[in-house]
């Protein structure tokens, strides 16, 4: 498949992010700019869901899982995607190292969700 620049930055402007419960449920109004629609499990019903759930949600509704934990890695390795994975290779940080992680890696977080040959992107 083959995207014309504006059908590929409607897919860049209208990609949503799925933030994991590991994260701040405040991430998605502060990247709004670059990752409308994006949403954190909380927002979604999803707080206590085991992961099979949020998988399952992101598959479904057309998001990118955004998380720490390996788990959805591991997941990714397995089933493949939909949904596509970042993997967030942080320790405890605050809120605005994630946000600027994020916003630093916006190019090649956009270019990983149009790639059909990856389904999930370690970062940094």
């Amino acid at each position: 498949m083959r995207l014309t620049a504006n059908e590929g930055w409607h897919f860049c402007r209208s990609m949503k992010l799925l933030f994991d419960q590991n994260l701040s449920w405040r991430l998605p109004s502060k990247l709004a700019d670059l990752y409308p629609d994006s949403r954190h499990i909380r927002e979604v019903g999803l707080k206590q869901s085991e992961d099979v759930d949020v998988w399952e949600y992101a598959k479904s509704n057309g998001f990118v899982i955004v998380s720490k934990d390996t788990d959805f890695q591991q997941r990714s390795w397995l089933y493949g995607y939909p949904p596509k994975v970042i993997w967030l290779r942080v320790g405890n940080c605050k809120v605005q190292i994630i946000e600027d992680l994020l916003r630093r890696y916006s190019v090649a977080i956009h270019t990983f969700g149009l790639d059909a040959a990856k389904s999930y992107l370690p970062l940094p």
